[in-house]
């Protein structure tokens, strides 16, 4: 059987280990929120609703083409493209290409992030891996103007966090959901998680000016985890009402 992503893949390692996928979640969580298109995301009402579930369906459909065969991973990118085009057509208007390639951008960013938070640096070769593998899911989005390897995509990306976020209304209004659905405790972790993960343009916009008061516990809890003494961080920061979820984020690797 022939996998979209090979298996060994650095990409597996990333989207297998569930406490990873959860800081690529926290990375997404704040990067919707000042996309200047987060008014797509609010057009069908789905994302005020239920933050997180919206937040999980885009974690679920990069992790469901990571880990199928060729077929399966572009009938999953065609479903993809399939829900675009129905809102599209519900708005009468089309979602513009930076859009969508800043999304794809925000998934190689975060993959890498949340990796070496919690594991090691990667390589340049492992970097470029990660994204060679979201740039094919590019292709079968048919997004225009992709990067072509990882040097320029590193350059793309910094012109996209110039260009393409802002703190607005959604901005203000998507954090209180945030905190509505977590709760006080766990939307404070999530905030000191992308304190953690964040680039500093981000990191500017939303006000994160103190230092973050996770990473010594992250530090300890990364530890503890190596030797068997930890609790899975997504059960204590995920609340129970997405507990069939949180317990999909841990994938074999193959």
């Amino acid at each position: 059987m022939e996998y979209f992503v090979k298996e060994g893949s650095i990409v597996r390692s990333i989207w297998g280990d569930g406490d990873t996928v959860l800081l690529i979640f926290a990375g997404a969580a704040a990067e919707f929120a000042l996309n200047k298109a987060v008014d797509w995301l609010y057009f069908t009402g789905k994302l005020p609703a239920d933050p997180l579930g919206r937040l999980f369906s885009t974690v679920s459909y990069a992790r469901e083409i990571v880990f199928s065969d060729e077929a399966s991973a572009l009938k999953a990118i065609s479903r993809i493209n399939q829900i675009h085009g129905s809102v599209e057509r519900m708005r009468q208007s089309e979602i513009p290409q930076w859009a969508y390639r800043d999304v794809l951008f925000m998934l190689v960013d975060y993959s890498i992030r949340a990796y070496e938070v919690m594991h090691r640096k990667l390589n340049y070769s492992e970097k470029e891996e990660v994204f060679q593998v979201f740039y094919r899911v590019g292709l079968g989005m048919h997004i225009a103007a992709l990067p072509l390897n990882f040097s320029t995509w590193e350059e793309a990306r910094k012109e996209h966090l110039l260009s393409d976020l802002e703190y607005s209304t959604y901005t203000a209004d998507l954090y209180s959901q945030y905190e509505k659905h977590l709760g006080p405790l766990r939307f404070r972790l999530l905030k000191e998680a992308q304190k953690i993960l964040v680039p500093k343009r981000m990191a500017t916009l939303l006000g994160f000016n103190s230092i973050p008061l996770l990473r010594p516990a992250l530090t300890c809890y990364i530890f503890l985890k190596k030797h068997g003494y930890a609790t899975p961080l997504k059960t204590v920061i995920i609340p129970g009402a997405y507990r069939e979820k949180v317990r999909s984020l841990d994938h074999h690797r193959g």
